[in-house]
C-alpha cells in the first residue's frame, strides 16, 4: 500500500528457520538411543511449537487487523472526490502512464489490489486528486461520453412504420445490413462493401428515422453520438472521443456507429484563426484517420446525417470514406399519400375524413410535418372527449402546422401591387390589360429571385407569388377559375 501512503509492517519469514531446525532435530533424534533423553528433548520441542503457534497465532490477529485497518484506509481514499483519467500505457507491474482532463500525462503508482487484466489501454481510471495514485479502473458503461445502445434500449421502429422513402430504404439496406449479414457475398464477388453512408436532406425528412430502423432490424452493436459531442472543453479531447467511438465499435463488432448533425465538425477546412477552429479541424482530421484507417474485416460500418450536405469537407465526401450519399427530398404527391396512410393506420378515423384531400394540396410538407398534422388532429378530438377523428379536427390541425395564404394575402397584395407599377410602363393597363401585366410580373419575379438567387427556396417563394397573382387578377377581372392565360396571349 506505500503507492498511496499505507505502511504495513514487514516480519522477517521463520519458514525456513523452522524446517531447518525440525531437520536438525529427527537427525539427533535418530543418533540418540536413550529413550528418556529421546523423551526429553520430545517434550521440549513440543513446548517450542506451543510457543510458536502461539506467536504465529498473535502474528495472525495483527496481520487481521492490519488488514481492516488497509482496507478502510482504501475505502476512504475511494470515497473522496477523484479525478477521472485515461490509462495510457504500463511501465512495470507498481506504475503506469496516465492521461488526466487537462491534457497532461503522468508516471503514476498503481494499487496492489487492482485487477492488472482489466488495465487495458484507453481504459477510464479513477486518479487520487493529491498523489495522482492509480486507485480504481472504471467500467466502460461509466464513458458517458460514448453511448452503446442496449438490447433494452433499442428503438421499436420497424421499416414497415415508415411510409414511402423505398429508394432509401433500399439503399441503406445494401449498404449497412447486407455487409454484416452476408460479408461472403462481397468477398466471393471480389469488391469491397461500402465503408460509410451519409444521409442527407431538409430537416424533417426520416433521416434518423430509417436509422432506427436500421438499429431495430441488426443485432449489431449500435453507437449513436452528434456531431457537437465531439467539441470538449480541454484540447486534444475531442480527437480522443473520436478513437474512443472506433475502438468501442471494433472491439464490439460487428457494430454500427451513427453520427448525427455531422456538419458540426466536419465542415470544410479553413485558416482557422482561433484555437477553436483549430480544435474541430482536429477533431475532423482523427475522423478521416479512422475512416481511412479502420480494417474492411472488422464489419464496422459508419452512418452520417446532416442537413447541410454543401457545407461538409470534400475530403471526407470522397470514395473510400462515405461510398453511398442518399438523399431524403421532401415528399412527392405518392409518397404524401403512403406517410398519411401510415401515420393514420392505427387512428379511429371517420368515414367522413378524406386523406386524399390534403395528398392533393400544393405545399409541399416534410414527414415530420405531415405527422403533426395527424397528431395535431387527434388531439383536437381528445381535446373535444371524442373517441373519433373529424375531417374539422384534420382542418384545424391544418391550419396549425400549415402555414395559410390568407395571412400573407395582404403583403403580397400590397408588393404586387408595385411589382404592377414596375411592370407595366402604361399603369392603366393594369385595369385593361390584365394578361400582359401578369406575364411582364411573373417575368419580373423570375428575373429577380431566380438570377439573382437572393436566397434559398427563391423558386418556389417566386412561384407561390405567381399563382397569388393569378388569383387576384381572375378575382380582379371576374373571369372564370379555368381561364387560360396562354389562350389569350
Amino acid at each position: 500500500m506505500d503507492e498511496i501512503g499505507v505502511e504495513i509492517q514487514k516480519e522477517e519469514p521463520t519458514f525456513e528457520t523452522v524446517v531447518e531446525d525440525k531437520t536438525a532435530l529427527l537427525q539427533e533424534l535418530e543418533q540418540e538411543e536413550d529413550l528418556y533423553l529421546k523423551y526429553k528433548k520430545l517434550a521440549r520441542h513440543l513446548e517450542m511449537l506451543d510457543i510458536q503457534e502461539s506467536y504465529i497465532k498473535d502474528e495472525q490477529a495483527n496481520l487481521k487487523r492490519e488488514l481492516i485497518r488497509a482496507q478502510e484506509e482504501v475505502k476512504r481514499i475511494q470515497s473522496v472526490p477523484l479525478v477521472i483519467g485515461q490509462f495510457l500505457e504500463p511501465i512495470d507491474q507498481h506504475t503506469g502512464i496516465v492521461g488526466s482532463t487537462t491534457g497532461s500525462n503522468y508516471v503514476v503508482r498503481i494499487l496492489s489490489t487492482l485487477d492488472r487484466e482489466l488495465l487495458k489501454p484507453s481504459s477510464s481510471v479513477a486518479l487520487h486528486r493529491h498523489s495522482n495514485a492509480l486507485v480504481d479502473i472504471l467500467p466502460p458503461e461509466a464513458d458517458s461520453s460514448i453511448a452503446m445502445l442496449g438490447k433494452e434500449e433499442r428503438p421499436d421502429v420497424t421499416y414497415q412504420d415508415i411510409g414511402g422513402m423505398d429508394a432509401q430504404k433500399q439503399e441503406i439496406r445494401e449498404a449497412v445490413e447486407l455487409p454484416l449479414t452476408h460479408f461472403d457475398l462481397y468477398k466471393k464477388i471480389g469488391i469491397d462493401p461500402p465503408r460509410g453512408v451519409l444521409l442527407y436532406g431538409p430537416p424533417g425528412t426520416g433521416k434518423t428515422m430509417l436509422v432506427k430502423a436500421v438499429a431495430h432490424h441488426t443485432t449489431a452493436s449500435f453507437i449513436r453520438v452528434v456531431g457537437s459531442e465531439f467539441v470538449q472543453k480541454y484540447l486534444g479531447e475531442g480527437p480522443r472521443m473520436v478513437r474512443d467511438v472506433f475502438r468501442l465499435a471494433r472491439e464490439n463488432a460487428p457494430a454500427i456507429i451513427f453520427i448525427d448533425e455531422i456538419d458540426a465538425i466536419a465542415t470544410k477546412r479553413f485558416d482557422a484563426q482561433t484555437g477553436a477552429d483549430r480544435e474541430v479541424q482536429r477533431i475532423l482530421l482523427e475522423l478521416l484517420n479512422q475512416m481511412d484507417g479502420f480494417d474492411q474485416g472488422s464489419n464496422v460500418k459508419v452512418i452520417m446525417a446532416t442537413n447541410r450536405a454543401d457545407t461538409l469537407d470534400p475530403a471526407l465526401l470522397r470514395p473510400g470514406r462515405l461510398d453511398r450519399k442518399i438523399e431524403f427530398p421532401l415528399p412527392n404527391r405518392r409518397e404524401k399519400r403512403l406517410i398519411f396512410q401510415t401515420v393514420t393506420s392505427k387512428m379511429n378515423l371517420s368515414p367522413d375524413v378524406d386523406l386524399e384531400d390534403y395528398v392533393s394540396r400544393p405545399e409541399r410538407l416534410s414527414s415530420a410535418e405531415i405527422t403533426s398534422i395527424v397528431q395535431g388532429a387527434g388531439l383536437q378530438a381528445v381535446r373535444k372527449n371524442r373517441y373519433v377523428v373529424l375531417p374539422a379536427d384534420f382542418e384545424e390541425a391544418w391550419k396549425q402546422n400549415v402555414k395559410r395564404q390568407d395571412e400573407t394575402l395582404d403583403f403580397c397584395t400590397l408588393l404586387l401591387f408595385f411589382l404592377y407599377a414596375a411592370a407595366c410602363p402604361d399603369f392603366s393597363s393594369v385595369f385593361t390589360r390584365p394578361v400582359i401585366c401578369y406575364r411582364s410580373v411573373c417575368t419580373l419575379l423570375d428575373n429577380i429571385f431566380l438570377a439573382s438567387r437572393a436566397f434559398d427556396g427563391a423558386r418556389e417563394f417566386s412561384y407561390n407569388i405567381q399563382n397569388t397573382l393569378f388569383t387576384l387578377v381572375l378575382l380582379r377581372h371576374h373571369l372564370p377559375m379555368e381561364y387560360s392565360f396562354r389562350e389569350q396571349d
